[in-house]
């Protein structure tokens, strides 16, 4: 598991202890001002992954990501995609929820693929900006897009959009499956695909190559939801992405890599009920 999952999973455990003790100090509160208390929602989450080393690698390791959800405890719980980054629901017009949304970004170091000695390495990254989803049927069927930049390093712009329909099996477990699309911006494509000629000549195996901008990626994701219990439940998904376009076509994914991605996760939710 590399150093920046670590700390984001020492920042969830942080978060989840300090939920943990608001919701049990707001309940020796609940019957002195139970009439004058409004009542909040959160869901902290953690994820296991088994997931390509950067994007067109053909290795795989472990990693985690946290997740959060906060709505008011008389808004209903709506369905989610495991793939979903962390966002909060700002606005509604006509039914489209708009909002900020927060992503983190791969790295890639000589130690992901020795193959690529002399090849610029990529910093990890946070990427920040806006979602808006809407549910074409409520709580059935949703579609979904994201707009994110790089906070740190520049590493640009990318787009991604995605369908899922939602099939509650019973009371307990939830289905889902939907298509993706990724889009990004010449920065995106340089800083992840591109091969510099100082690149190739300090590689000495590969060719210069200019990514363009344009399609990324066409996938799919699918999940199984379980709640164990009404504060706890897991979800097992998996998503696979196919790099297309001149992602597909770099040398770093057509020599050393793949443009077949798969990712399994495994996540792990607990609601806490807080009152103030």
């Amino acid at each position: 598991m590399r150093l920046k999952r670590h700390l984001f999973m020492m920042l969830m455990s942080g978060m989840a202890c300090a939920s943990a003790t608001a919701s049990s100090h707001a309940e020796d509160k609940k019957n002195s001002n139970a009439d004058n208390s409004s009542q909040w929602v959160v869901t902290l989450g953690t994820s296991v992954e088994y997931g390509p080393n950067f994007p067109g690698s053909k290795h795989s390791s472990y990693s985690g990501m946290p997740s959060i959800d906060i709505r008011s405890a008389d808004e209903p719980d709506e369905f989610s995609a495991p793939d979903d980054n962390i966002d909060y629901g700002l606005l509604e017009f006509n039914g489209v929820e708009i909002g900020p949304v927060l992503g983190f970004r791969d790295s890639r170091i000589l130690s992901d693929e020795r193959k690529l000695r002399g090849v610029h390495e990529v910093k990890w990254d946070f990427d920040l900006g806006l979602f808006a989803q809407y549910w074409i049927s409520e709580n059935q069927f949703r579609v979904r897009g994201e707009l994110r930049h790089a906070v740190l390093h520049d590493s640009g712009l990318v787009a991604d959009l995605g369908a899922d329909w939602f099939l509650p099996i019973n009371d307990q477990i939830v289905l889902s499956a939907g298509p993706r699309l990724s889009f990004a911006n010449q920065r995106y494509m340089k800083t992840y695909f591109s091969v510099t000629p100082q690149d190739a000549a300090a590689n000495g195996s590969i060719t210069p190559f200019n990514a363009g901008a344009g399609i990324s990626s066409v996938g799919l994701a699918i999940s199984a939801k379980y709640d164990v219990t009404p504060d706890w439940s897991v979800q097992v998904y998996h998503r696979y992405d196919c790099l297309v376009g001149d992602a597909a076509d770099s040398p770093i994914v057509a020599r050393f890599g793949s443009p077949n991605q798969f990712t399994f996760g495994v996540t792990l939710t607990k609601a806490f009920t807080i009152d103030f």
